[in-house]
């Protein structure tokens, strides 16, 4: 029954989002036709306003805007002419998917080993090593690390293409440069929850009665140390699963990331709108999900 009356409020609040996003980007000063090559006149200028509708009250094209969104449709791009956000939406975001989901992979592949290993070797060359690592990978962003990968990789040992997004090869790199910087982060949330989990009186209990240290580790300790990262993930899984406009521009990928700045930048704003409902639908599941895990992992979490 929780998680039902989660699941409905899930729609009030994505509505108060649209709304709030709707607003606030025509608060913003400027207007979607301001940076054009060639100024508009004024009659032309009133023309597009007519097409859009954007000569009516805002209150009437939020209503207009949530009929259309009933059927599916999120308008056309502002910007992008013969584009409607649906179509930029369907063609970006299966590979903005694809990247994000690679790099949840890796930063979840090396920061929960890493961080386990360097609490369990808590005060040895394990624990300083993993944390030197750890530290690096946060201390260095992807802007850094995507063209010292290029330099590497690409051009200097030729092992992976440097650009583009057609092969498997070409998600190699752009997924390590977006997932190695969250790595970093898994790895100290793992590292802090294992080290608190280890404290636990039960674990000493179970320690007391002769049971193996890998028992004690793998199967007691590890399931209440992961609920850190278990937390962090849903809202890190919803922004790599959205795009990278950093990763995305430095490997020339056709991804959402780009157009959630530039929308912003040229106050495209169905393109702002309709990726903000993206993101917070993303991110309110996610959420949910991760609830749903808390109660698999710690039986001691119950939900009425």
């Amino acid at each position: 029954m929780y998680f039902l009356k989660r699941a409905l409020f899930l729609i009030p609040l994505l509505l108060v989002i649209t709304f709030m996003a709707f607003a606030l980007v025509r608060l913003a000063p400027g207007g979607p036709f301001d940076n054009e090559r060639k100024p508009a006149s004024p009659e032309i200028e009133r023309n597009l306003k007519a097409k859009y509708h954007l000569d009516e009250p805002v209150w009437k094209q939020y209503l207009r805007y949530l009929g259309d969104l009933s059927h599916g449709d999120l308008g056309p791009s502002l910007k992008y002419r013969n584009h409607t956000v649906n179509d930029i939406i369907r063609q970006g975001l299966p590979v903005s998917l694809t990247l994000g989901l690679l790099a949840f992979l890796i930063a979840q592949g090396i920061g929960i080993p890493l961080g386990f290993i360097t609490a369990v070797g808590r005060g040895r060359w394990p624990d300083y090593a993993g944390s030197f690592f750890a530290i690096l990978a946060i201390c260095i962003p992807g802007f850094v690390v995507g063209p010292l990968l290029i330099m590497f990789f690409s051009i200097r040992w030729q092992i992976f293409p440097p650009a583009q997004w057609e092969t498997p090869w070409h998600a190699i790199l752009p997924s390590f440069a977006l997932g190695l910087f969250f790595a970093g982060r898994i790895s100290r949330l793992m590292r802090e929850g294992m080290t608190q989990a280890l404290q636990e009186g039960f674990i000493v209990t179970a320690r007391a009665k002769g049971m193996s240290e890998t028992r004690v580790l793998v199967r007691h300790a590890f399931r209440i140390a992961v609920l850190p990262v278990v937390s962090y993930s849903g809202p890190l899984l919803a922004d790599l699963l959205t795009g990278s406009f950093v990763v995305e521009n430095i490997f020339n990928i056709p991804g959402i990331g780009v157009f959630m700045v530039n929308s912003s930048l040229n106050r495209d704003y169905t393109m702002v709108v309709g990726l903000v409902l993206l993101y917070a639908t993303l991110l309110l599941v996610m959420n949910l999900l991760v609830d749903i895990s808390y109660g698999l992992l710690d039986a001691r979490v119950k939900y009425e």
